[in-house]
């Protein structure tokens, strides 16, 4: 891949992504897979204007020996170093990117029951500083290539190629392959800005989704609900791109208010795995039932972490022949899955879909619908027949997908 393009695309994810200003702190989580592409963004980061730039490594084998050789306590301790960590990022406000490149498939053979009772303990303790950053800091998801990722994508080509060709994949769904990747984004966004306000202006009371694989599910929306898309804005105004790439219009639905069942149509990888083929069964807002050909037993697990795991925090409008729904790509990972079809997502849902949460108290947030919970998890839900159909305050029925697009 043409040095020249990457150049474009770290220019992007820290001039649209994060949009670091001068005197930030940024903080970049990264794997070992694309050094190179990580110092080009570190370097993009400084010439936007931040202050200090700190790089979080990872690697997934040592993560998958940790979880089966550690005890449960030590995981479930939050380290000095890590505490004060968290407390420089929420006294700064810190700029924060996550650079993905996992395995899907990384973390099987690890003990998941053990990682599953970690979070849920530390979940507790970073929860403070996570509250106290939402909707004070930039952040962002983007992606390079990993090279079990990249096999995983494309096991026919040798992992030289296979990596070249997830370099370009990224690039195009990312709108990253172009001369001008700034400009792109700034004519995406206002397409999205343009969706959610008419979206808004129709009084949306629930949603009603339906497609041939046996989908049936009716979700009830807040009253003071908000469908927000692309760039995002900070209580102090500054805009930001959490997610790159992005094709969604999405809101949170009220919590407590789903029934039905709803039928994945693209694999999830959770917690290093993949689960795939599922159903999730709806009654009175919670999930009830779930099934699933692959990874039914850590889907269960999912869906009991806590209390708002079962409940719904998001729910998510893409158009079947989004860029990534064009690419035939199965990218076995969220980011992009996520961005090729309507997706829904069990757990914590969005405060900025509500209006005037910013005067709310969280238990007012939470009376209003909003979901909490320690996950946030997105499934892809969306097929090229499917159909959903918006319920007005007063009764009245508006198309919003027929066969898989948008309506309007």
């Amino acid at each position: 891949m043409r040095k020249s393009q990457l150049k474009k695309y770290a220019k992007l994810i820290a001039r649209v992504g994060l949009n670091v200003k001068k005197g930030q702190s940024v903080f970049i989580a990264a794997g070992l897979d694309q050094p190179e592409f990580v110092t080009m963004v570190v370097e993009e980061c400084y010439k936007a204007g931040a202050s200090e730039v700190f790089v979080e490594w990872s690697h997934q084998p040592v993560e998958k020996l940790s979880s089966n050789y550690r005890s449960l306590e030590s995981l479930s301790s939050m380290k000095p170093w890590n505490l004060a960590k968290w407390e420089y990022k929420a006294e700064k406000y810190a700029c924060r990117l996550f650079l993905e490149s996992e395995d899907p498939d990384g973390m099987k053979g690890g003990d998941q029951e053990k990682m599953s009772a970690a979070r849920r303990a530390l979940y507790p303790i970073i929860k403070p500083f996570r509250e106290k950053m939402e909707n004070k800091h930039q952040w962002c998801i983007a992606a390079v290539p990993g090279k079990a990722w990249a096999k995983k994508v494309f096991p026919e080509l040798s992992e030289s190629k296979a990596v070249e060709a997830m370099w370009k994949a990224i690039l195009y769904t990312s709108r990253a392959d172009g001369k001008n990747p700034v400009q792109a984004w700034k004519e995406h966004n206002a397409d999205l800005l343009a969706r959610s306000a008419y979206l808004n202006s129709l009084g949306l009371a629930a949603l009603e989704y339906s497609s041939s694989n046996g989908t049936s599910l009716s979700v009830g929306l807040m009253e003071n609900g908000l469908f927000c898309g692309g760039q995002e804005k900070l209580l102090n105004g500054r805009k930001f791109n959490p997610n790159i790439p992005t094709e969604e219009v999405f809101s949170t639905p009220k919590a407590g208010m789903a029934e039905g069942i709803v039928y994945s149509s693209k694999p999830l990888s959770y917690m290093g795995e993949i689960i795939d083929n599922f159903s999730m069964r709806f009654e009175n807002g919670r999930v009830v039932e779930v099934k699933a050909e692959k990874g039914e037993a850590l889907l269960k697990k999912m869906v009991s972490m806590d209390e708002g795991a079962a409940m719904l925090g998001e729910v998510a409008l893409i158009p079947y022949d989004s860029p990534i729904s064009k690419s035939g790509i199965l990218f076995f990972n969220t980011l992009f899955d996520e961005n090729a079809s309507c997706h829904l997502a069990l757990g914590h849902g969005f405060n900025e879909c509500l209006q005037g949460f910013e005067k709310m108290s969280a238990d007012e947030r939470k009376t209003a619908g909003i979901n909490d919970s320690m996950i946030h998890v997105d499934f892809m839900i969306g097929t090229k027949d499917m159909s959903i159909t918006g319920v007005t305050k007063d009764g009245k029925r508006v198309a919003i997908f027929r066969d898989g697009n948008w309506a309007f």
